[in-house]
């Protein structure tokens, strides 16, 4: 194995890992892609790689300029791992809704967060479409590249290497691909990519079961981090996937809880979500089914949040 020149050679090449204890009745297989494994224990780092090095090669983001981004966390991190290899000082616009973990990480990493309030704790609309609006004002008065995640296209050929390495993983042997929708573009650029492999492979959408927009539903709070943003992000594209699974919060939360304790995998709420809806896509898929999907990240991310839980 080569010596990588720095923490971001790291990123992408993660496990697939089929789970052993929680099983679908029909007897389909469930792989876990577990992003858990990458620098900062989420599969945000791959994106956040792809929006700061494409505009850097394409000449739109110099060397050593300010970033601004808006973010429950996730991609905050990963942003704040790059900014800081690369040299780009970093301004973040989040909420107290989200992990404190996260929060901290980001600030660790050098990020300076501006911290919008939410109402109850929840992730509702309105937060989301305030902190947009925050971190555009930054940009338009600090001259700082706005990554701009929910309509960054950078992002997509990222998550397109990341379906080339569940294909190559799992042989060729994908009937479906199902994960949560937080920005839309993982679902999209994985979507796309197993969909060149096989035009036959189903692709389901989740969202939370208390906001389901992406089924014309009507927005509402929940507390799952970094998916339902509460209305139909521009990334989401309806022509790619199959259906749209509704999970809660609790049923989440209780499936990350699972995973832990049956399969020795610590997740976040999100990646509990995956499964819950990756079992019930597999029930109607027969027993020589394949159905892959995401550990977004680590549950050491949100372990406050946990122990209220326990």
């Amino acid at each position: 194995m080569r010596i990588p020149h720095t923490i971001l050679d790291s990123i992408g090449n993660t496990t697939l890992l089929p789970l052993r204890n929680i099983k679908a009745k029909s007897g389909a297989r469930i792989l876990l892609k577990l992003e858990n494994e990458n620098p900062t224990g989420s599969m945000k780092d791959r994106m956040a790689l792809s929006m700061i090095e494409t505009p850097e090669f394409e000449g739109r983001l110099a060397d050593g300029a300010p970033v601004v981004e808006y973010t429950g966390g996730s991609t905050g991190v990963s942003l704040s791992l790059v900014c800081a290899v690369k040299g780009h000082p970093l301004h973040i616009v989040t909420s107290d809704a989200f992990s404190k973990e996260k929060l901290d990480h980001m600030k660790i990493l050098g990020a300076t967060l501006d911290i919008i309030e939410s109402v109850g704790g929840g992730m509702t609309e309105k937060l989301t479409k305030d902190m947009i609006a925050r971190a555009g004002v930054i940009a338009k008065e600090t001259g700082a590249y706005w990554t701009d995640q929910m309509k960054n296209h950078d992002q997509l050929p990222a998550y397109q290497r990341l379906a080339e390495e569940i294909w190559t993983q799992a042989e060729g042997k994908v009937d479906a691909f199902v994960q949560f929708v937080g920005t839309g573009g993982s679902l999209r650029g994985t979507a796309e990519g197993l969909k060149r492999k096989n035009e036959k492979v189903k692709v389901f959408a989740v969202e939370p079961v208390e906001s389901p927009v992406l089924s014309g539903g009507k927005s509402g709070a929940h507390k799952i981090d970094g998916v339902g943003a509460g209305f139909v992000v521009p990334m989401w594209n309806p022509e790619l996937v199959e259906g749209v699974e509704q999970v809660s919060t609790s049923d989440s939360t209780a499936m990350a809880l699972r995973l832990a304790r049956e399969e020795g995998l610590f997740a976040g709420t999100s990646t509990g979500g995956n499964v819950v809806a990756a079992l019930r896509v597999a029930e109607g898929l027969g027993r020589d089914a394949t159905v892959v999907t995401l550990m977004v990240d680590s549950g050491m991310k949100y372990l406050k949040k946990f122990g209220d839980a326990l």
